[in-house]
């Protein structure tokens, strides 16, 4: 088969595929090449299995190390510790399974509401039959009409007024009108193969005929969604981090575990024993609420941004935002409204640009003979499209022309009803112009409207103010036209001509007056330049990355605050330029990395883009909607999808999708993603230095012969319970309200930082100074028993854990006043842990398995004075700069 369809005529195109335009191929045949090709369907991805699900929810180091513990716990018949870490891996996983599986559920939903490819008329055996898409093989001829999804790739050859709209495949906003005749240039990008249809893009006016050339995967689509497979899903950031840490606890296990084992048979104690005791402390260095707080923390955040109408496919993804520095967009209709309107007029002796912008409006008396006049009667009467209460049919400029007139105060229905139609010569490629006559009291007028070149020529007279004149500034007007394309507008030119004499359809048109000329652009939403405001003040870089006209992109990036009229040209890069400036020295790497908008560019070039910017320590999201978006989808560390407009492929690739569509909501999912990292640090740090506390205190107590303050079914206590709640409340903050001013955290550091291990390490140290201290009161001076010696450093640990939660916010805030002392989970879950603990103390089975007695009130004051020295303590050290 051939390559480059649209350099050969379209009797080649037939020639070489064996096909007649007249009679297409038979059904026989079309059953053979059927069986070769295959159908006429992409690819798609099946929806993970539950059972795939489920298992998934089991590949964390930290599962891996709690079912090596609870193992060991039925080893050793210590069967409330087995049961309590088991229950911990239930709890974890369920959470996890349930939200990866609503989302996907969500998807599923919106796959139903999807377009589907039915039946198109098709030429076989000579005769039209209604053919089903999937079984269209190449040779087919096949029929099209306005509204049609076009289902493969094909070579035209007849376009009568066919315009399609690509921008699901190219990001090209405007509709592409269509022709037939073979092109010359090689290489041509899919934007200016003005002769060849492909698979997904929607035909919007006139009818064609074409010969299919592509179906499936070897169709436009299916390329791009094979590129689509090879760019392989990486780790999220999170993932990462959590298994860098759970790497270093797993050390730090091992390291205690075998130094308390080896410290006690040194000292003569009984093996078994030791091995039991250095199991305890291998789970209390093991954070066991950690998987489960940082799934309810990322489940929590994920549902608050569910209710913002985004869906987000994994857990982890929350937190991927949060540290996201490059946001990569789509122009039309993610920064755009994809509907065209009226940008700019030009007339003879006026110019007025940003006309969707303005809210007055032309101050018109159309019996006048004046420009602007003739302008609004051409753009009413001389158009295709209507708009009605329920509908609005037609092309996207005569739509955008009608309403430019209502907005103006015209009567559409009145001008069309008093100026009644004599005749119109529809658009067509050929003569790029649309004409229409009308009849007005005893005269009449002729309208034309169409390309700039193609009416210019029928124009020798042009109107100025109130005055027609002979056109003798042709010269001129091309400039203005190409100073107008050159900033990304698609041009109408408009014209008139008075006749007394009725006229006819077929006779010449020439000696028309020239009105003059309208912009027209697909302009940028109202919502984003608000938010590209917060991105900037965040340090969230945001990038164009579109397959449209570098005019049409500067432009749209001006409107929303990407660039500034003091930018620097090269802050626009074509996309045929990136991998020459990679090969360049660092002023063209870091031109690359400056550069504001990438024009003009294919999808492969798209994920080139995000590979590149994620090789220079970038974390990326990439915001799309359209086929050419899905690689990049894909590729990026975050692929947020439009819900509404965006294609089935699109949200299948896309990590996050947003249902409404709205470029703010990736601000309110970016934000809630810095909230949950803000978080899960603050939590990890708190669960961290009590563990580390728990270590201390057992490790030290026996190094200087102390009774020791906790056994190991009080470990597994403290870490169900009083360690869990309070980081599950941590985890629940509504974060610093701030934080969009903040710049994003760099990608590269870890979960835990040099700064979180010093706090980690002065916390857990602060605690088990109370615990030791307490243990060494009430043996040396008080000469208590063991038992309740035992309780108190048990009792003054679960309290100076409870305070420690005070240590977690900034040192540069106040003690009293901050996001953790306004945080109301944070409250109820001290009660909790209180009452909890109460709980176990009165009910007499748990009360023997933790070894609980009695104390006096005295003790109690000796071990709440003892926790409160902690804080104490630990907030000193803070203040003098010891810690964050």
């Amino acid at each position: 088969m051939i390559n480059n369809h649209f350099l050969f005529s379209f009797q080649n195109v037939a020639k070489n595929l064996k096909t007649s335009i007249d009679k297409g191929i038979s059904s026989k045949e079309a059953a053979k090449r059927l069986l070769y090709y295959k159908k006429n369907e992409l690819i798609k991805k099946k929806p993970k299995s539950k059972w795939k699900v489920f298992s998934t929810q089991f590949v964390d180091p930290i599962i891996y190390i709690l079912a090596i513990a609870t193992l060991l716990a039925f080893l050793f018949q210590n069967w409330l510790e087995g049961i309590a870490i088991l229950i911990v891996i239930v709890i974890t996983t369920a959470i996890g399974f349930i939200m990866e599986l609503q989302a996907i559920q969500s998807l599923e939903a919106l796959r139903k509401i999807s377009l589907k490819y039915q039946v198109i008329p098709t030429i076989r055996d000579g005769k039209i039959l209604e053919i089903k898409t999937t079984k269209l093989v190449p040779g087919d001829i096949i029929l099209l009409k306005r509204g049609d999804i076009i289902p493969v790739d094909a070579r035209l050859f007849l376009a009568d007024n066919l315009i399609v709209k690509e921008a699901i495949l190219t990001g090209e906003s405007a509709p592409i009108e269509k022709q037939t005749n073979k092109l010359t240039s090689l290489n041509l990008p899919i934007t200016l193969q003005n002769n060849m249809i492909f698979k997904g893009t929607i035909v919007f006016s006139g009818i064609g005929k074409a010969i299919v050339v592509a179906t499936g995967m070897n169709s436009q689509i299916g390329k791009i969604q094979q590129m689509a497979i090879l760019a392989k899903d990486a780790n999220t950031p999170l993932e990462k981090k959590l298994k860098h840490l759970s790497k270093r606890l797993i050390w730090l296990t091992l390291f205690f575990a075998v130094f308390i084992i080896f410290l006690g048979l040194i000292r003569g104690h009984n093996m078994l024993l030791m091995i039991q005791t250095g199991i305890a402390l291998a789970v209390a260095t093991i954070p066991e609420g950690l998987p489960i707080v940082a799934t309810i923390a990322l489940a929590h955040g994920m549902l608050k941004i569910s209710k913002k109408n985004v869906i987000i496919k994994k857990l982890e993804d929350v937190e991927t935002l949060g540290i996201t520095n490059i946001v990569c967009t789509d122009k039309t209709g993610t920064l755009t409204e994809d509907n065209m309107k009226v940008q700019s007029i030009v007339l003879d002796a006026q110019t007025i640009d940003d006309i969707h912008l303005k809210k007055s409006t032309f101050p018109l008396t159309l019996e006048k003979k004046d420009a602007i006049s003739a302008l609004f009667l051409t753009a009413i009467l001389c158009n295709d499209s209507q708009i009605t209460v329920e509908n609005r049919i037609g092309d996207t400029i005569d739509l955008a022309l009608l309403d430019f007139a209502s907005h103006n105060g015209l009567d559409l229905i009145a001008i069309n009803n008093n100026n009644p139609l004599v005749f119109k010569i529809p658009f067509n490629t050929e003569n790029r112009m649309m004409v229409t006559a009308h009849s007005i009291n005893n005269s009449y007028v002729i309208y034309m409207k169409g390309a700039f070149e193609n009416v210019v020529l029928k124009c020798d007279k042009i109107i100025k103010n109130d005055k027609v004149i002979p056109f003798n500034s042709k010269e001129e007007w091309f400039n203005k036209e190409n100073l107008m394309a050159s900033k990304g507008l698609r041009v109408l030119a408009f014209a008139y001509k008075e006749t007394l004499q009725k006229p006819e359809r077929n006779q010449k048109l020439d000696t028309f007056t020239f009105i003059g000329i309208i912009g027209f652009i697909d302009p940028a939403r109202i919502d984003v330049k608000p938010i590209i405001e917060i991105y900037k003040r965040a340090g969230i870089k945001v990038i164009m990355v579109t397959g449209d006209h570098p005019g049409t992109a500067k432009k749209i990036a001006k409107d929303i605050g990407l660039l500034t009229t003091t930018d620097q040209p090269n802050k626009i890069i074509l996309g045929k330029d990136f991998k020459k400036l990679i090969t360049l020295n660092n002023n063209g790497k870091q031109q690359l990395l400056n550069a504001a908008v990438f024009a003009r560019v294919t999808p492969k070039q798209k994920i080139d883009i995000v590979t590149y910017l994620q090789k220079n320590n970038n974390i990326v999201a990439m915001l799309g909607d359209g086929i050419n978006d899905i690689p990049a989808l894909k590729k990026a560390d975050i692929g947020i999808a439009m819900g509404i407009r965006g294609a089935d492929a699109a949200r299948e690739a896309a990590d996050i999708i947003l249902l409404d569509d709205t470029f703010k909501a990736t601000e309110t999912a970016i934000k809630q993603g810095r909230i949950i990292f803000q978080n899960i640090r603050q939590f990890v740090v708190y669960l961290l230095s009590s563990n580390l506390a728990e270590i201390l205190s057992v490790g030290f107590a026996a190094i200087i012969n102390l009774p020791s303050p906790l056994f190991p079914l009080q470990i597994l206590f403290l870490n169900l319970i009083t360690d869990i709640f309070p980081a599950l409340a941590l985890g629940l903050g509504k974060g610093d309200k701030n934080i969009m001013l903040l710049p994003p955290k760099n990608p590269q550091e870890p979960i835990i930082a040099k700064p979180h291990w010093q706090a980690i390490l002065i916390y857990g140290l602060t605690i088990s100074l109370a615990v030791l201290g307490v243990t060494f009161y009430s043996h040396h001076v008080l000469h208590l028993a063991s038992n309740t010696i035992n309780n108190m450093g048990f009792y003054t640990l679960i309290s100076a854990q409870l305070l420690n939660v005070f240590n977690m916010p900034s040192r540069h805030l106040s003690l009293l006043k901050n996001e953790v002392t306004s945080n109301k989970w944070v409250w109820i879950a001290i009660i909790f842990c209180l009452s909890f603990t109460y709980l176990a103390y009165i009910t007499p089975a748990v009360s023997k398995a933790l070894s609980l007695v009695v104390l006096t009130s005295d003790q109690l004051i000796t071990v709440l004075i003892f926790s409160f020295s902690s804080l104490i303590l630990a907030q000193i050290v803070k203040r003098l700069g010891g810690t964050l």
